[in-house]
């Protein structure tokens, strides 16, 4: 009886060495397992030259009644919209970007007093001829004249697919080369992407103008300088591995 149960007992010992071998023969590494993965960050970076100028500018006028107001801020608004036609703005370019009205108040004594009404009518405008850019700038400030206002400029590229695609292709490159770096290191094989996911910024030169630059336009045009814009693609990246 006694070996009859030593040998139950060495069997079942036996049978569990087995199954803990079997079990641990067919589990797969940790680098194999279906969530595995290598990721890594690409970037591309490319740099084009502007080819088109966004500006906002407008009127800013201050007069005793809305009336006065309003009648001289559309007076003058036209102005700045004529002048920048007679300079080559296509119409489809110049759009009203803001129009407002408001009291101005004097608050120097016991009580607020209204000391006038202010208007302001602004327009983004596109100029598309660069070499132009400063003379059309000048001609609507001082079609606008002590009322013109120059808010901001900047400047794009209008049409940027080209960029785009070689930051893209530059930051995949990236990525791909990180990637087997990194596979070549740990000593194994790099799968197929698995997953991608994408960032675009654009870095614009600042531009600054003065309205007061405008009284320098019948002598010479206010210059400006395009710069150059760089587009950059970021890129992140799993990539799978294969046994």
């Amino acid at each position: 009886m006694r070996k009859i149960l030593a040998l139950i007992a060495v069997g079942s010992l036996a049978l569990a060495a087995c199954s803990t071998g079997a079990a641990a023969a067919s589990e797969p590494s940790p680098l194999e397992g279906s969530t595995a993965g290598i990721n890594v960050t690409g970037q591309g970076k490319v740099i084009g030259t502007p080819d088109t100028l966004t500006l906002n500018l407008g009127v800013s006028v201050l007069r005793q009644t809305v009336d006065q107001a309003t009648a001289d801020a559309a007076a003058k608004a036209q102005a700045i919209i004529d002048a920048l036609k007679a300079q080559g703005v296509a119409e489809e370019d110049i759009q009203t970007a803001n129009y407002s009205i408001w009291p101005e108040y004097d608050y120097s004594g016991d009580t607020q007093k209204i000391t006038g009404y202010r208007v302001q009518n602004t327009l983004n405008v596109k100029i598309r001829n660069l070499e132009k850019a400063g003379e059309a700038i000048d001609a609507a400030t001082a079609a606008g004249g002590d009322d013109a206002v120059v808010n901001s400029l900047s400047f794009s590229i209008e049409d940027n697919t080209a960029l785009l695609e070689a930051a893209r292709a530059a930051a995949w490159s990236d990525a791909e080369a990180k990637a087997r770096q990194l596979s070549d290191l740990a000593g194994i094989q790099l799968g197929t992407a698995r997953s991608i996911t994408e960032s675009i910024s654009y870095d614009y030169p600042p531009v600054f103008y003065d309205a007061a630059f405008a009284e320098e336009a019948a002598r010479e045009s206010t210059p400006i300088q395009t710069g150059q814009q760089e587009v950059t693609v970021v890129i992140q990246v799993t990539f799978g591995i294969d046994s």
